[in-house]
């Protein structure tokens, strides 16, 4: 029953340019934001402006692979220790099973947990330009019912064991991440943390160090001290038809702040960024437009190589938006009146 589906209207701005460079691209990006935090387009505007003007931000994808967790049991812990001190001279046979599940998917690590008679596998598998849920998910599949066959006292339990981590914060995504781990880094000079963010780089190493880091202590995070990442993934993700519920263990990372000489390094580390350039959503009309105006269709690049691209024009904006707030908050009521200002303007028409 999906012949008359409602559409849910979301407001979409492109924004920037944000100038990029790295081993994924080296140019200028407008950055296709959806969002109804409308204040986030000047936002994400003004910390482009100023990372661009400072020569642009370095990104790198640090680490890629899609994960997947599977839970299987037996009669006793001996058991399994047993089948995980086996399982490498199985790795030949593992990565077959995968392989045959589909053209573009391969097996990249394991990693294994035992609680009582209870084995959880890990499983991590690069997923070319597909975000990878469902490729990992059937690969998972497949391994598990080669372990059935293979070991018999096995039984299984469940096909997903939530050692993934799918849409939960973790440590364990923290750790040993999923998706794309991106890094974004940049050297602002001083007079240009005063002439357009309004503020210098010793107000911002402050900021960072007691808001973010201390702040984040004392809220318990989970590997993560930034300020708002989600903002930015979410506003991203739904341009590009990513899988939004994804922001969830996206929203961990890193907002790391230095002062060097007079000037101010910014970086911000996204552990776990998780798109794709093709797949479920991918085939929208403004889909289709955001990813072919990025550069990020799958024909414009080698198998692989559109999704990383886009991975680290995600983190720009992120590094972008991340700039620009922790900006704003180092100056008493600036927060409150950009909100004020551009949220109760008259709403104007968007191309």
């Amino acid at each position: 029953m999906m012949d008359n589906l409602d559409c849910a209207s979301i407001p979409m701005h492109s924004v920037g340019p944000l100038k990029i460079v790295g081993p994924e691209l080296v140019e200028d990006v407008l950055l296709p934001l959806a969002t109804y935090e409308t204040p986030l387009w000047a936002s994400i505007g003004r910390g482009a402006r100023v990372l661009s003007a400072a020569g642009g931000v370095y990104v790198a994808v640090l680490h890629d692979g899609m994960t997947r967790s599977v839970i299987c049991e037996a009669d006793s812990a001996e058991d399994l220790r047993n089948l995980v001190e086996q399982l490498p001279q199985y790795r030949a046979q593992m990565e077959e099973v995968v392989a045959q599940t589909g053209r573009f998917i391969c097996l990249q690590d394991i990693h294994s947990e035992i609680v009582g008679s209870l084995l959880f596998l890990r499983f991590e598998m690069t997923t070319g330009d597909a975000a990878g849920h469902n490729m990992v998910t059937k690969a998972a599949e497949a391994l598990l019912n080669w372990l059935l066959t293979m070991f018999a006292f096995l039984r299984y339990v469940s096909v997903s064991g939530n050692v993934c981590t799918d849409k939960k914060v973790s440590a364990v995504n923290g750790l040993l991440k999923r998706g794309k781990t991106v890094v974004a880094e940049s050297t602002i000079p001083a007079s240009l943390c005063k002439r357009v963010l309004k503020t210098t780089p010793e107000q911002m190493v402050s900021l960072n160090f007691k808001k973010n880091f201390v702040g984040s202590v004392l809220a318990g995070s989970i590997r993560s001290a930034n300020a708002h990442f989600a903002n930015m993934l979410l506003a991203i993700y739904l341009a590009t038809g990513q899988d939004c519920a994804n922001i969830v263990e996206g929203s961990q990372g890193i907002t790391y702040v230095e002062q060097r000489g007079a000037d101010l390094y910014f970086s911000v580390t996204v552990s776990n960024i998780i798109v794709g350039t093709v797949g479920h959503g991918k085939d929208l009309p403004f889909v289709q437009k955001n990813l072919a105006a990025l550069r990020c269709l799958p024909q414009s690049a080698a198998p692989g190589r559109s999704a990383r691209r886009l991975a680290a024009i995600v983190a720009g904006a992120v590094a972008c938006g991340e700039l620009s707030l922790l900006a704003a908050q180092t100056n008493p009521g600036e927060l409150m009146r950009a909100h004020l200002r551009l949220e109760r303007a008259p709403r104007r028409t968007l191309a």
